[in-house]
C-alpha cells in the first residue's frame, strides 16, 4: 500500500532522455564529434604550451592567512633586523677524522667561504667562528655551518638555493660527507613525478579489460581521464602566478583526476554498451547514457567540487591552491565525460566491443536483477539486516579506534625520503646535536631603548630560557645596529614535529617570556619555521569543526534534492562518516604508529599534517556520492516501477554490484599507487582514499546500506510537503516518454 508521500513521488513527471539537458548535450557532441575532438586537442595543446612558456611558480608557504605570532616575528625582524630575517640553511659536514683537524678544518672553511660569495647569501657562520657556539658535535666528527639568505619563503628563488647546494656538495669526497638541510633546501627537493600515475593507469587498464573484455571499451575511459588531467597541469602552472599553489598540487590533481575521471567514463561507457545490447542505435545509446549516467556524473562531480570549496573556510592560502588544483581536475574530467566521451563513442559506434580480450561472450549484468551472485547476496543481507548491518558497523568502528590517537602537526624533514639531502642532513644533526637542532626557535626582541634596562633584560631572559627542561641551548644575543632589536636562537631538545616542542612554544609564550620580561617593556615574539608550523596547525584545528559541518550539511542537502528523501541522506552521511573514520584509523595506525614497518612511512613515524584530514574529508564525502547516487537511483527506479521496498533494494544491488566493484577497484588502485611515491603527504592521502573507497564500496554499499534500507522500509521515501517546496531538484529525473524511437530510459540505469 502506497503512502501519500509515495503517491506524490509517483506523480512527479519524468523527463524523456532526448529532452533532458545532458541528453541534448550528448546528442550534439555525437553529431559534431570531429569538432569536439579537435577542440579538446587544441585546448590541451594550447593550455600545455601556455603553462610551459609561463613556467610554474609553486609556493610551499604554509603560513596562515592571518597575523599569527610567528608571522609578526618575521615582519618585525624584516623591519628592525633585516640581517636576521632571511631563511637559514645548515651545511652539515661529517668527517672520518675529527673536523677540528687541520685538513678537515681547511676544507670546511674553504667550502663556507665559497658559499659566502654566492648571490643572495647574506651571511655564513662557520662552526669555528668566534660567534659560533655548539656547532661541533661532542665526538668531534660532525659540524655544521649556518647559511643565511637575504630573503625568506617564496621570495627566495630556487636557483639561488641550488647554487649553494651545488657549491657545498662539490666538497664531498671519500671520508668526508656534505649534506644540506633547512626550509630553503627542502623547498628545492621535488618529488619524482610520473611513477605513481603510470602505476595507477596500468592497474586501471587491467581492471577495465576484465570488466569490459574489450580493448576499445577500455581505452575510452583512460584517454578521457588522461586528456582532462593533462590539461589541468597547464591550468595549474598558469594559476600558480596568481595564487599560492603548493608544489604537490599537480600530483594531488592527478591523484583525484585519474581516480574520478576513469570512474566517470566507466559509468557512461557501461550505460552506452547496455543501450546497444537493448537494441538502440548508437546515437540513441549516447543520449540514453548521457541522460542517465551523465546525470550521475554531473551530480557526483558537482558534489566533489562543492565539498572542496568548504576548505576555503580555513583561510589558508596554500590550502586554496591545493583545493583549486583538485577542483580544476574534477571539473575538467567531468566536462570531458559529458563532451569528449560522447564524441569518442560516435567514432567507435557499434564497434566498441571489437578487439575482445578473454571469453568471446563476456558475462554481463543479469537484466532482470533477480538472479546472479549480487541478487543472492542482497537477499542474504536482507534476511538478517540487524546481523549484517551490525557486523559491518562494528568492523568500521573497530578500524576507526586508532583515530582517537590522531595527532595533528606539520611533519619535518625527518619523514622525507632517505635519498633527499635534507633528510640526510636532518639525521646527521639529530645524531650529533640532538633532534631539536633541526627546528630552532627564533626569539625576536623589541627593546624599549639602548639603556641599561634593555641590556640587562636580554641576558636575564636568556638565563630563564636556558633553565627550561625542554630547552637544549640558547645562543648569545645578537643586537641590531641601533640596539632597538635583539635575536635569541633557542634549540629545543625535541624534534620540530614532536608534541613536546609544541608544548614548549606555548609555555614560552604564555608563561616563561611574560614572567621574565615583566616590568621591562621588552616585547618578545617567537618565530621561525617550527613556530610557524605550530601556529598554522593551531589555526586549522580551530576551524576543523566548521569545515566538517559544512561538508556534511552540503552532502545531506544535495542528496535530499536528488532523491526527495529525508532518511536516505541521513543514513548516507552517517555511513560515510563511519567509513571516513575507519580510513583515518588506518592512517594513524600506519603513519603514526608504524604498523606496516618503515617502508611506507620513509622509516619514521610522525603525526599527520593537519590539513590532510580536512582534504580527505571533503574528497571522500564527494566520492561517496558517486556510489550512493548509483545505488540509490537504481533503488528509486525499481521502487517507482512498482517494486516493493525490499525488492527494490535487492534488484538495485543485483544490477549495480558488479559495476560498483569495478569502479571502486579502479579508484583503489589509482589511489594506492601514490603510496609508493616520494612525498609523504600524498602517501597519506593515497592510502586514506584507497582504504575509504574500499570500505565504502564493500562494507557500506554492499552490506550496511542494504541492511539499513531494508530496516527503514517505506520511511526511505518520506519527504514532507514543506521540504518538497523548500528543496529544489538538482537535475530533472529521466524516464520513459522519449519523443523519438528508442528504449525507455529511467534514472539510475547506468550499469544495467
Amino acid at each position: 500500500m502506497r503512502t501519500r508521500t509515495a503517491e506524490r513521488e509517483l506523480a512527479r513527471p519524468l523527463v524523456a532522455a532526448p529532452a533532458s539537458p545532458l541528453g541534448r548535450l550528448g546528442s550534439w557532441s555525437y553529431r559534431h564529434r570531429r569538432l569536439v575532438a579537435v577542440a579538446w586537442v587544441v585546448a590541451l595543446v594550447v593550455i600545455s604550451l601556455a603553462g610551459r612558456l609561463a613556467g610554474s611558480q609553486f609556493k610551499d608557504n604554509l603560513n596562515g592567512g592571518t597575523a599569527t605570532p610567528s608571522q609578526q616575528a618575521a615582519a618585525f625582524l624584516q623591519r628592525s633586523f633585516p640581517s636576521q630575517a632571511g631563511d637559514v640553511a645548515q651545511v652539515v659536514f661529517r668527517a672520518r677524522e675529527p673536523v677540528t683537524s687541520a685538513a678537515a678544518r681547511d676544507r670546511i672553511a674553504s667550502t663556507l667561504a665559497g658559499i659566502d660569495r654566492l648571490p643572495r647569501v647574506a651571511s655564513v657562520l662557520s662552526p669555528f667562528a668566534p660567534g659560533a657556539a655548539g656547532q661541533v658535535s661532542r665526538d668531534g666528527h660532525i659540524a655544521y655551518g649556518l647559511v643565511r639568505f637575504d630573503a625568506s619563503g617564496d621570495a627566495l628563488p630556487d636557483p639561488a638555493i641550488q647554487r649553494v647546494i651545488d657549491r657545498a656538495q662539490r666538497a664531498a669526497g671519500p671520508g668526508f660527507t656534505v649534506q644540506l638541510g633547512g626550509a630553503p633546501v627542502e623547498k628545492t627537493e621535488k618529488p619524482q613525478f610520473g611513477t605513481s600515475e603510470a602505476l595507477g593507469i596500468l592497474a586501471a587498464v587491467v581492471i577495465l579489460l576484465l570488466a569490459f573484455g574489450s580493448v576499445i571499451a577500455m581505452v575510452l575511459p583512460i584517454v578521457t581521464a588522461v586528456v582532462a588531467v593533462g590539461a589541468s597541469f597547464g591550468v595549474l602552472d598558469l594559476l600558480s602566478h596568481q595564487v599560492t599553489v603548493p608544489s604537490f598540487a599537480p600530483e594531488l590533481a592527478a591523484l583525484v583526476g585519474l581516480g574520478v575521471g576513469i570512474d566517470y567514463a566507466l559509468f557512461v561507457v557501461t550505460r552506452y554498451r547496455s543501450a546497444l545490447r537493448e537494441g538502440s542505435a548508437p546515437p540513441d545509446a549516447v543520449v540514453a547514457a548521457m541522460a542517465t549516467s551523465g546525470r550521475a556524473v554531473v551530480f557526483a562531480g558537482s558534489t566533489v567540487v562543492l565539498s572542496l570549496l568548504g576548505l576555503f573556510l580555513l583561510g589558508l592560502p596554500f590550502i586554496y591552491g591545493a583545493a583549486l588544483g583538485a577542483i580544476i581536475a574534477v571539473l575538467l574530467v567531468m566536462t570531458a565525460s559529458v563532451t569528449l566521451l560522447p564524441a569518442a563513442l560516435g567514432f567507435v559506434g557499434t564497434g566498441i566491443d571489437r578487439l575482445r580480450v578473454g571469453p568471446r561472450h563476456h558475462p554481463e549484468q543479469i537484466p532482470d536483477g533477480t538472479h546472479g551472485f549480487w541478487a543472492r547476496w542482497s537477499r542474504r543481507v536482507q534476511r538478517r539486516p540487524w546481523l549484517a548491518g551490525g557486523a559491518a558497523v562494528a568492523a568500521l568502528v573497530l578500524l576507526a579506534v586508532p583515530f582517537l590517537s590522531l595527532r595533528l602537526a606539520f611533519t619535518d624533514a625527518g619523514t622525507d625520503p632517505s635519498s633527499y639531502t635534507s633528510r640526510q642532513a636532518y639525521d646527521l644533526l639529530a645524531q650529533g646535536f640532538g633532534p631539536g637542532t633541526n627546528g630552532p626557535l627564533v626569539m625576536a626582541l623589541q627593546l624599549p631603548g639602548a639603556g641599561p634596562a634593555a641590556r640587562t633584560a636580554v641576558p636575564a631572559l636568556r638565563t630563564d630560557l636556558a633553565r627550561q627542561r625542554d630547552v637544549a641551548f640558547v645562543s648569545p644575543p645578537r643586537y641590531s645596529p641601533a640596539a632597538a632589536a635583539a635575536v635569541l636562537t633557542v634549540i629545543p631538545r625535541t624534534s620540530p614535529q614532536d608534541a613536546s616542542t609544541g608544548s614548549l612554544v606555548q609555555n614560552l609564550r604564555n608563561t616563561v617570556v611574560p614572567e621574565a620580561t615583566a616590568g621591562t617593556r621588552v616585547r618578545v615574539l617567537i618565530g621561525g619555521p617550527t613556530a610557524a608550523s605550530i601556529d598554522t596547525a593551531g589555526l586549522i584545528s580551530a576551524r576543523l569543526a566548521i569545515v566538517v559541518a559544512f561538508v556534511i550539511l552540503l552532502s545531506v542537502l544535495l542528496l535530499m534534492a536528488a532523491f526527495r528523501s529525508v532518511v536516505i541522506p541521513i543514513v548516507s552521511a552517517g555511513l560515510t562518516l563511519l567509513s571516513t573514520g575507519a580510513a583515518y584509523g588506518v592512517i594513524v595506525a600506519v603513519f603514526q604508529w608504524g604498523w606496516l614497518g618503515g617502508g611506507i612511512d620513509n622509516g619514521a613515524t610522525a603525526p599527520v599534517d593537519p590539513w590532510i584530514p580536512l582534504m580527505l574529508f571533503a574528497l571522500l564525502f564527494g566520492f561517496s556520492m558517486d556510489y550512493q547516487v548509483f545505488l540509490v537511483s537504481r533503488i528509486r527506479e525499481e521502487w517507482r516501477a512498482g517494486a516493493s521496498d525490499s525488492d527494490a533494494v535487492a534488484r538495485a544491488l543485483a544490477r549495480t554490484g558488479r559495476i560498483i566493484t569495478s569502479a571502486a577497484a579502479i579508484m583503489i588502485c589509482v589511489f594506492a599507487a601514490f603510496v609508493v611515491g616520494d612525498l609523504r603527504v600524498l602517501r597519506v592521502i593515497g592510502l586514506g582514499m584507497a582504504v575509504a573507497v574500499l570500505l565504502d564500496a564493500t562494507l557500506v554499499r554492499m552490506v550496511a546500506a542494504p541492511a539499513v534500507l531494508q530496516l527503514t522500509g517505506r520511511a526511505n521515501w518520506w519527504f514532507p510537503p514543506w521540504l518538497e517546496r523548500a528543496v529544489p531538484g538538482f537535475l530533472a529525473e529521466v524516464g520513459p516518454g522519449a519523443k523519438r524511437p528508442g528504449p525507455a530510459v529511467h534514472d539510475g540505469q547506468r550499469a544495467a
